[in-house]
């Protein structure tokens, strides 16, 4: 199989290329807590898509000295963690939830971080594949260990630092995914004593306006959407959220729109909407 190029999949290109010796799916699920995204599987009916492997980047394939959730790990924990699925430097690796497209986007670019472009989203995820009546299967795969050499490429996630710099650059524009009443401060935040509002300057781009439910929006719908909201010489996106997963959503939009320069904000506002000196402004 050669390269992808592109950063998202259909279910009928995966369809055709699911028995491919070097194409590695991973089942990437994190249950949602945005309301009204809701995971297709449960304890009493659970599917995976034929070949799948589970990538749990929320309880494992995550940094563990700190409190914040599912960091980006050490390149060596991710790497370790990584070969046990079987993955190795060569993999086309496509990447899934089981919400349609919620989690995935996150799984995708820290292979992206971790120096692995070959690596896509499927549109749709479960959702869509078991819309088609396409075979499933109830239990995930396991394989011979692999080679994967991680390379953390630290430019693709950043921290608070970064995020303060860009706020007030002409070249760059800060993206919050999160829910017009979040970024307003006019609802509380899920995460206890966390304070509500946003940071100065950000832009409010709800992820939800990205999609088409469960899938991406068309290239040619995100360039319109981008457009109108940063200007041509912010170049450098930077994007955040509640905890650093629906941000990589607006990622993987901005990609596929043809923007280059892109990084996760990984602390979000789990981390930036603690109590201390981080500016937050409200309305």
């Amino acid at each position: 199989m050669k390269n992808i190029h592109s950063s998202v999949v259909s279910t009928g290109w995966l369809e055709k290329e699911i028995g491919a010796s070097d194409l590695v799916l991973l089942d990437s699920s994190v249950p949602p807590i945005v309301p009204g995204y809701f995971s297709i599987n449960s304890d009493d009916e659970f599917a995976v898509i034929p070949g799948a492997r589970r990538f749990d980047y929320d309880q494992v394939v995550c940094k563990s000295n700190t409190t914040l959730p599912h960091m980006l790990p050490e390149p060596e924990l991710f790497e370790e963690e990584v070969r046990k699925l079987g993955i190795n430097s060569t993999s086309t690796v496509i990447v899934y939830d089981d919400v349609g497209l919620y989690a995935s986007p996150r799984a995708w670019w820290m292979f992206r971080a971790m120096g692995h472009d070959n690596v896509a989203v499927l549109d749709g995820g479960l959702p869509k594949w078991l819309s088609e009546n396409k075979r499933v299967s109830e239990k995930f795969s396991e394989a011979s260990p692999g080679n994967f050499a991680a390379k953390l490429d630290e430019s693709l996630f950043c921290d608070f630092e970064m995020v303060l710099q860009g706020l007030d650059h002409p070249n760059c524009a800060i993206l919050d995914a999160r829910s017009e009443s979040r970024f307003k401060g006019l609802e509380p935040e899920p995460r206890p004593a966390v304070r509500s509002g946003h940071m100065p300057n950000a832009i409010n781009l709800p992820f939800p306006e990205v999609l088409n439910g469960g899938l991406l929006k068309s290239e040619r719908e995100l360039r319109e959407i981008f457009a109108s909201l940063i200007s041509e010489n912010q170049e450098k996106i930077i994007t955040s959220c509640g905890s650093g997963i629906t941000a990589c959503i607006l990622t993987l939009a901005a990609d596929v729109a043809g923007f280059r320069d892109l990084s996760v904000y990984d602390g979000s506002w789990a981390e930036w909407g603690l109590p201390g000196k981080l500016p937050v402004v409200s309305g």
